[in-house]
């Protein structure tokens, strides 16, 4: 099945083939896909990366066919680039790109070659750091149900953020989260990194986060921020009570 290369910022993936529909998740430049189904000016596509479906607007179809000549590079930080017209993109961290070129200052997408500022440097796509410094980074970034970058992020979507700045792919949503890794027993023995997942008065897991230190987590709620965590769960010191209630505990790496 063809392959494309998204060349948007970021796509909105939608429940449904229509703009009222709520936003599941999001393609991101750089990320591939293919086409599953079509109604009227609406594309239903599945991202390569994580394997979330969704439909999208034919309006925001810009896309590069996927040669497969070589692998995406992930961006830790935003990048301001040009297209071949001149105008200009600022790229967000978790978007990737192909072939860069750090002597040149370019980088392609597809057979599309972009320009970028001359601060572009290996540091853009080398982690170079732990995992919580990257969570860190993104502190204060607005909650966007169904966001997958800093200007705009859910829970898992942060979660999965991080951890693919670090090369390491993980499922979109918290409840699939929850069946990666390996199950850590309790929250005393959690290690910077180890994923934290929150249920329900129903027991349906609805909310992650990551363990910061010891006692710490960080997370999207509102915002990217930083809560005291026990074994009972989050303490949101603003109400003076708990936000969410710990359900399990599982370490990726």
């Amino acid at each position: 099945m063809k392959q494309f290369i998204c060349e948007n910022v970021f796509v909105p993936l939608r429940a449904g083939p229509a703009h009222r529909s709520e936003m599941l998740s999001q393609i991101l430049f750089g990320e591939k896909y293919i086409i599953l189904d079509q109604a009227g000016k609406w594309i239903r596509i599945e991202s390569l990366f994580d394997k979330y479906a969704g439909w999208i607007d034919h309006c925001h179809l810009q896309h590069s066919d996927d040669t497969g000549d070589s692998p995406g590079y992930v961006l830790n930080r935003s990048l301001l680039c040009f297209k071949h017209d001149g105008t200009k993109l600022v790229l967000e961290a978790g978007c990737e790109i192909y072939n860069p070129d750090f002597e040149n200052k370019t980088f392609t997408i597809g057979r599309n070659i972009y320009n970028t500022g001359q601060e572009f440097s290996p540091g853009f796509i080398t982690p170079g750091r732990l995992l919580t410094d990257s969570a860190m980074s993104f502190i204060n970034s607005p909650y966007i149900w169904g966001g997958r970058i800093p200007s705009g992020i859910d829970c898992s979507g942060f979660t999965q953020l991080v951890y693919k700045i670090h090369g390491i792919p993980i499922p979109r949503d918290s409840v699939q989260q929850a069946e990666a890794g390996t199950a850590i027993g309790f929250i005393d023995e959690t290690i910077p990194g180890d994923l934290v997942f929150f249920d329900n008065d129903r027991g349906v897991i609805t909310h992650v986060g990551m363990i910061l230190s010891r006692g710490l987590v960080i997370h999207a709620s509102g915002r990217v921020r930083i809560d005291p965590i026990d074994h009972q769960g989050i303490f949101k010191q603003e109400t003076g009570g708990y936000s969410h209630h710990l359900r399990t505990i599982r370490r990726i790496l």
